[in-house]
């Protein structure tokens, strides 16, 4: 069969395209390949411009020529690439033989053989990869993070000074803010995305096994390793200095983990916000059209929260192994990293869907004010810890223990009956006062401040 959106094996190409396509232009087949040009011709262009003595008559104004087969880089060129890698079975080679060809076309065969000039194929591949995580960073996966983040805040503000019953390990506690909940998110996300930024995309450059020997035994001359980091830093990465044949990929894995902490707090919000829906604190806007349940026609079920749930742990779990995998590697390079980097779209694929999941989720949420009114009147126990907080700033023995035998009986607390205890408590009425003016509802502590 054809691959389709219905034929496909994985929902990330079938059931999802339309979330995820834009990662094509990154993590695709196609993708690596132009990366891997792109990386090639850049690189011919900086020895260039050192110059090498063999390239010191090269014409500057044919750089616009090179960069244009990058610029102009179609998937048939990809498949001319592909081809050639069916006799050669090396994707990076390939590569190489494609721009000989080009510069064969261009009547600049006699520069030809510094293409490619003493490297091995992970200074281009442990270059293409990280440049491409970094450009879907910035314009993807950054951006969905972002998103979240303002509708929270967006709906923080809004709900601001509504109060909330708190539940703790399940049970009704201390009243809250439901806007302060919130925004816990909110706080939790801009740390870690704070982290998030501050870590590079590092790339590995320097030969066969990362000593530049070739270069230094052609050039002696020449200080290569201030070459490397000049050209890394001009693709808007940083070189490891270090390395074997591969980099060592330690701070691709923070990346990973700090995506992971991200989506680990999304799963968080995600299972809050279905618990809220179930306790009916939230109603959703019902699309016509729609069915929540193929036998039970009132259904309206919290998917998008759920869809979020699932992809976030899809994703998480390929992570873990990314960053645990990656970092290890026998001696000096095994081949493990390579077919493992060729995933690095499908969590991030699964970390869009579920944001945009979830976005879609929050869009849908109706407060149902009634609900939280309701929930605190019909727990007035919980003004218990108010009570005998005042009572011990009285200094009244035993403060705790006398709200507790009115609490833990198997009997309602009500209005009333906290009323009729505050009035044979031995305090002077103006401290009765303060206590009967204490309600669920304005016993909600500070709200947070941001907003």
């Amino acid at each position: 069969m054809n691959i389709s959106e219905l034929t496909a094996i994985s929902p990330i190409d079938g059931r999802y395209r339309k979330k995820v396509e834009r990662l094509d232009e990154y993590f695709s087949e196609f993708g690596l390949i132009r990366a891997r040009v792109m990386v090639e011709v850049e690189y011919f262009i900086a020895l260039c411009q050192l110059p090498l003595p063999q390239l010191a008559d090269f014409n500057k104004n044919d750089f616009r020529k090179l960069r244009n087969i990058v610029k102009n880089f179609k998937v048939s060129d990809a498949q001319e690439i592909k081809d050639i890698e069916k006799t050669t079975n090396h994707d990076v080679k390939a590569v190489e033989y494609f721009l000989k060809h080009r510069f064969d076309e261009m009547e600049l065969t006699q520069f030809k053989e510094f293409i490619h000039f003493g490297l091995t194929s992970q200074d281009i591949n442990n270059s293409a990869v990280p440049y491409t995580m970094m450009q879907a960073q910035r314009e993807l996966i950054r951006p969905a993070f972002t998103q979240i983040v303002e509708k929270l805040t967006s709906l923080a503000s809004e709900w601001r000074d509504v109060p909330m019953l708190a539940h703790t390990h399940g049970q009704p506690a201390s009243p809250t803010h439901l806007g302060k909940e919130i925004y816990v998110f909110v706080e939790r996300l801009e740390n870690q995305l704070d982290e998030l930024d501050k870590i590079p995309f590092t790339a590995k450059f320097g030969g066969a096994t990362g000593n530049m020997n070739a270069h230094k035994v052609a050039y002696p001359q020449i200080n290569w390793r201030e070459f490397a980091a000049k050209f890394i830093k001009k693709l808007g990465l940083k070189r490891q200095t270090t390395t074997t044949q591969i980099e060592h990929y330690d701070v691709m894995a923070q990346y990973f983990d700090a995506l992971k902490r991200l989506n680990t707090i999304l799963i968080d919000l995600s299972r809050d916000i279905w618990l809220y829906i179930s306790m009916d604190y939230f109603k959703q806007k019902i699309k016509a059209g729609e069915v929540g349940s193929s036998a039970m026609p009132h259904k309206v079920n919290p998917i998008d929260f759920e869809n979020a749930e699932g992809n976030l742990g899809m994703a998480n779990a390929i992570f873990e192994h990314l960053s645990r995998k990656l970092p290890i590697s026998r001696m000096q390079r095994d081949l493990t990293d390579s077919t493992v980097t060729r995933n690095i779209g499908v969590p991030l694929a699964h970390t869009l869907i579920a944001t945009s999941s979830l976005s879609k989720g929050l869009d849908k949420l109706i407060l149902n004010e009634a609900k939280l009114r309701a929930d605190l009147q019909n727990n007035y126990a919980v003004v218990a810890e108010a009570i005998q907080t005042i009572l011990r700033r009285e200094q009244v023995e035993g403060a705790y223990e006398l709200l507790k035998g009115l609490t833990r009986t198997n009997e309602k607390v009500t209005r009333e009956s906290i009323d009729a205890f505050v009035d044979q408590l031995p305090v002077n009425a103006g401290v009765k006062k303060e206590m009967h003016a204490i309600t669920p509802e304005n016993y909600t502590g500070f709200n947070y401040e941001n907003v």
